[in-house]
């Protein structure tokens, strides 16, 4: 990379200057442009005004809010100054924002009036000032801390720049400290998985509390000179598509389930349905596949260079087809421990199954590793990993080696080439009936594959493995419940999937029952099952605390 930074501070005085005029972000439909150099004035208004109230260096300010240009302005106001971010994701419930202020000890937040009622006003009384992200007019202010002695300082690599809460459900939150140093290197292990020059444009879709799309979807195009485009709606395909016509992006970050969703509903009943289509796939699939690369390229623009994706695991089967279709995606995997790049493989390097190799400057080695299955536990070092658990000694005590690795919580394998192939969480391993370790992954790869599942959870419950299954709407008509028609159809459906399962894994991983969901999965920002809400904890092994899985080929 032709400009190392250091800080974040290096990153805003660098590209505010280097690409003053260029366009650093803006909604799609227009409404909240900066130009990089109008970026960096708002951010040292704000800090100004932070300082007014007396926010110090080393102050944490939270951020609650949908995406938005302004969002990113906040956190370089916050961090290129030497205070703490603590941003939120938009789906926390009112007890999360609750337990995460409180925890932090943040003196301040930026919010948008959407999440405003989620604040108590016990914490609204805490704060020194609250300020309205999309505007950034004063909501609240105390009085008594209008003071304007805030200090400020230029922030060294070492020093804190943001807290990333992983879990804010209980009193007991989970607060990652993130140091420049992180942000930085991952920014650098951007530009060696994919380089990104000023003329690219960035689509975000993500939100921008979660590492993933925070670091390689803003920082990253940010110190490139690149320009992120924001919607202003929930990204429904027909929000989206609108986007992605409008703006014609270059880059985007995605997770599995979009481009999942587009090869398993659109893709495939299309070339189910053409007879013309079906000939060509069982005839000369090479034009198929040609003339279906060049369809998904043009669907998402035209000029798409790089589609990552991450935060689970993609589909084997979609990703081979995506493959032989030329489509430029991308994988990568982390943690919000490790802000959050660990393993990456660029358009060009992807090889199906795997996460691809160790990211620029990172080091990774497998532990405690099974001589007959080659699997062990993926270790991380490096610039990347995190300084610990905010105010959690033995937590981070926990997850680091006595020769300094960070245990990732994840269990791997790594073929020749140094390519990882991630198996499972070891919070999620089944121990089967003779001992095996059972990865659910592994089953619900192959039951997503199955025509009309939405999606799909396997759990072991009683010792026998059962698989949780929620169709695509139409499938079956809940209107007829408790009818016999509505009965024999979904019997019909849980055969279909069993007798497919089974017919296609190994003794050890069939299923023995299949339940059908009425309602979705609850999930995460980034689409993962929370599956400790479906888990029957009685059947499952102890495990140490491990960290969060953040992004990845999951």
């Amino acid at each position: 990379m032709r400009h190392s930074f250091s800080t974040l501070s290096d990153v805003l005085d660098y590209s505010s200057s280097k690409y003053a005029k260029r366009t650093a972000s803006d909604f799609v439909d227009g409404g909240q442009h900066y130009t990089y150099a109008g970026f960096k004035e708002a951010c040292d208004r704000i800090s100004g005004v932070l300082a007014t109230f007396g926010i110090n260096a080393s102050d944490k300010i939270a951020i609650l809010s949908e995406n938005m240009p302004n969002w990113g302005v906040a956190f370089f106001a916050i961090t290129s100054n030497g205070r703490i971010a603590v941003p939120m994701l938009p789906e926390v419930s009112p007890n999360e924002v609750e337990n995460i202020l409180q925890h932090s000890d943040a003196k301040a937040i930026f919010v948008s009036r959407k999440q405003l009622p989620k604040i108590s006003q016990e914490a609204l009384g805490r704060l020194h000032i609250v300020i309205d992200i999309s505007d950034f007019s004063l909501i609240r202010v105390d009085e008594t801390k209008y003071t304007c002695d805030g200090t400020i300082k230029k922030p060294e690599p070492m020093d804190i720049a943001a807290i990333i809460y992983t879990s804010g459900t209980t009193g007991n939150a989970k607060g990652v400290m993130l140091s420049h140093r992180n942000f930085c290197a991952n920014i650098e292990e951007s530009w060696y998985a994919h380089h990104v020059y000023r003329k690219d444009v960035f689509l975000s879709i993500l939100p921008l509390a979660h590492t993933y799309e925070m670091s390689i979807g803003m920082l990253y195009p940010f110190a490139r000179g690149a320009s992120v485009y924001y919607i202003q709606k929930p990204p429904t395909p027909t929000v989206l598509m609108g986007a992605i016509a409008k703006i014609r992006p270059t880059t985007m970050l995605s997770v599995p389930l979009i481009i999942e969703k587009v090869v398993r509903s659109k893709v495939q009943p299309t070339i189910a349905a053409s007879k013309f289509l079906s000939y060509l796939r069982d005839k000369m699939p090479w034009l198929l596949h040609w003339l279906v690369g060049t369809k998904l390229k043009k669907q998402f623009g035209g000029r798409i260079r790089f589609f990552g994706i991450g935060g689970a695991k993609l589909d084997v089967e979609v990703e081979r087809f995506l493959k032989k279709c030329r489509f430029p995606y991308a994988i990568g995997y982390g943690l919000t421990e490790t802000a959050p790049l660990i393993c990456d493989a660029g358009p060009k390097r992807t090889h199906i199954g795997t996460t691809g190799t160790a990211s620029f400057g990172v080091s990774v080695r497998l532990a405690d590793v099974n001589p007959e299955t080659g699997q062990g536990e993926l270790q991380v070092k490096g610039p990347n990993v995190m300084l610990g658990y905010y105010k959690d000694y033995l937590r981070t005590k926990a997850v680091m080696t006595e020769d300094g690795w960070m245990r990732t919580g994840d269990m791997a394998t790594v073929d020749k080439k140094g390519r990882y192939g991630i198996l499972g969480r070891m919070g999620n391993v089944i121990i089967g009936s003779s001992g095996e370790n059972i990865y659910p992954e592994e089953i619900e790869s192959v039951i997503n594959n199955i025509g009309g599942v939405n999606d799909s959870l396997v759990i072991s419950r009683a010792g026998q493995l059962v698989a949780l299954v929620q169709f695509n709407e139409g499938t079956i008509d809940w209107g007829l419940e408790g009818e016999d028609k509505f009965i024999e159809t979904l019997e019909q459906k849980k055969k279909e999937v069993m007798d497919f399962v089974n017919s296609k894994v190994s003794q050890f991983l069939k299923i023995k029952d299949v339940e059908v969901m009425k309602e979705p999965f609850n999930k995460t920002a980034t689409h993962k099952i929370r599956r400790f809400l479906y888990q029957d904890k009685t059947d499952q092994p102890q495990k140490a605390d491990t960290p969060a899985a953040d992004t990845g080929n999951k």
